[in-house]
């Protein structure tokens, strides 16, 4: 079999069959005798990943392989011990100080590289909730072998059993406290290896060595049972997920990188789980009450994630009214944050349309915003395309969302079901017939009649998340929308024969 080992401007590279894209100069001179180059099948896109980093890679994945052979031997106090092991470290204050060190450097750099830092700061309430999740899964039951059906035969049984699925990638963005919560695959029986983004790679390094290898050691685990990718390279998570030894990818971050790493573990045949356009929607009723409604408006604005307000459809019958109360619900969010010593304020983007109902005084405001490179001065209000209502707004400091008035909740419902990413969506009515009406409709993995944020599985079903799954790209086959430790196992059927004369 021939190897590439070279790349030539203008070379044509087929992709899907019958479309053809060419190598530019940049790729040609960088590709050298040991590369790699995916080619994404949907778009054509060129993924140039170097021996460096696939060599880095493939030691992480390998580690993690043959921990996996390693696990099912390994008991489960062992494996609580891990967590509670790992829990205590990150708990004391003398071996957290180094970690804290690696954060603040990172943030820092990032701030300097104008660079997003909301999920990235490891505050005292992250590294609570690290370690509360720790102890969700040393406490958690273990769902190692245990039998989950039995038919009986005369003179022979059969069970079927829950087993761990092997090794789960995992690529995600700068948040610190995602490398904790996805060590839960091994409550499962399950190892990992993991590949962060460059902006918290010192954080994940420093928890590596500081809290997570001497949790391993002291546990009796085997040291690949959680791996990481040492690479700053985006590569580093293209090599992963085109590695065929996974038994699962996980992806969560923005949008585009999200699928762009999906094609990828698809085109190797890797199952994959992706995690990435967020963007939540609230739909204000017929029957909604204006005050209630500005304050599932102010709590789902706290801070931005993937269940964060994005959207709010007013019906036209009482959009005077309640326009004005999520306003004020913005605005009350807004209150007492600052940036560079200036206060900032809420943002909106009207749907063009929607402006009637909009105070003229908000679009000629300037106010100042809190951007991840500072606060700039920007209009309060400004128009959007009627169909760009799906756009998710990536705010670092001051709440921004979308306004659209709608005729009524069922249009809300529609433009839900065709803009949106199909992942979170509230309805603020007093009605039951209205709210049955938008459960039965909607389609979301997850509904609510109040503040967006309780999508989250350590905060809405005690259990720590891999991550939460919009319907984008289809309805998920037999399992809802949170991904968590306990939920990645495979099923093995074993033969208990009584009688040895059982003949078929």
């Amino acid at each position: 079999m021939d190897t590439l080992t070279s790349l030539s401007p203008g070379q044509p590279v087929i992709y899907g069959g019958n479309k053809v894209v060419h190598v530019d100069d940049e790729l040609a001179s960088a590709f050298v005798e040991g590369d790699q180059l995916v080619v994404i099948n949907n778009t054509g896109a060129l993924l140039h990943i170097p021996q460096s980093v696939l060599v880095e890679t493939q030691r992480a994945v390998s580690a993690a392989v043959g921990a996996f052979g390693l696990l099912g031997r390994i008991s489960d106090s062992a494996i609580s011990s891990f967590f509670g092991e790992f829990a205590d470290l990150l708990h004391d204050d003398e071996s957290f100080a180094p970690i804290a060190a690696a954060n603040a450097a990172d943030v820092e750099l990032a701030k300097s590289k104008g660079r997003s830092t909301t999920r990235l700061v490891l505050s005292p309430q992250m590294r609570q909730d690290m370690v509360a999740g720790l102890r969700v899964w040393q406490n958690h039951p273990s769902s190692r072998d245990s039998v989950i059906r039995t038919v009986q035969h005369e003179g022979w049984a059969v069970e079927q059993r829950s087993a761990g699925l092997g090794v789960v990638g995992f690529v995600f963005e700068g948040r610190p406290n995602v490398f904790a919560d996805a060590c839960g695959v091994l409550r499962s029986g399950n190892t990992v290896v993991f590949r962060i983004g460059s902006d918290a790679l010192g954080t994940a390094q420093a928890i590596a060595k500081h809290a997570l290898v001497p949790a391993l050691e002291k546990s009796g685990l085997p040291a690949g049972a959680v791996s990481l990718v040492e690479s700053p390279a985006r590569a580093a998570g293209w090599a992963m997920f085109n590695d065929e030894r996974l038994s699962l990818a996980v992806a969560r971050g923005s949008g585009a990188a999200v699928s762009q790493l999906g094609a990828v573990a698809r085109q190797a045949g890797v199952p994959v789980s992706l995690h990435g356009t967020g963007g939540a929607w609230i739909v204000a009723g017929e029957s909604a009450d204006a005050d209630r409604l500005t304050s599932v408006v102010k709590h789902s604005l706290d801070r931005k994630v993937c269940n964060t307000l994005n959207t709010c459809c007013v019906v036209s019958s009482r959009a005077e009214e309640l326009v004005e109360a999520v306003i004020a619900g913005a605005a009350a969010a807004a209150e007492g944050r600052q940036v560079d010593g200036h206060q900032i304020a809420a943002k909106f983007h009207v749907s063009e349309g929607s402006q009637w109902a909009i105070p003229d005084e908000l679009f000629e405001a300037k106010v100042m915003v809190g951007r991840a490179n500072g606060a700039k001065t920007e209009n309060q209000a400004e128009l959007i395309s009627a169909l760009s209502l799906g756009q998710e707004w990536e705010w670092e400091d001051s709440p921004e969302l979308t306004i659209v008035v709608v005729d009524s909740v069922d249009q809300a419902i529609e433009l839900f079901n065709t803009q949106s990413p199909r992942f979170t969506a509230s309805l603020v009515a007093e009605d039951a017939g209205e709210q049955d009406n938008f459960w039965q409709s909607v389609d979301a993995p997850f509904v609510g009649d109040g503040f967006t944020r309780w999508v989250d599985g350590q905060y809405a079903f005690d259990a720590p998340e891999l991550g939460l799954s919009n319907w984008q790209t289809g309805r998920l086959l037999a399992r809802g929308g949170v991904l968590a430790g306990d939920s990645v196992f495979t099923i093995r059927t074993r033969a208990v024969q009584n009688d040895p004369n059982v003949h078929r």
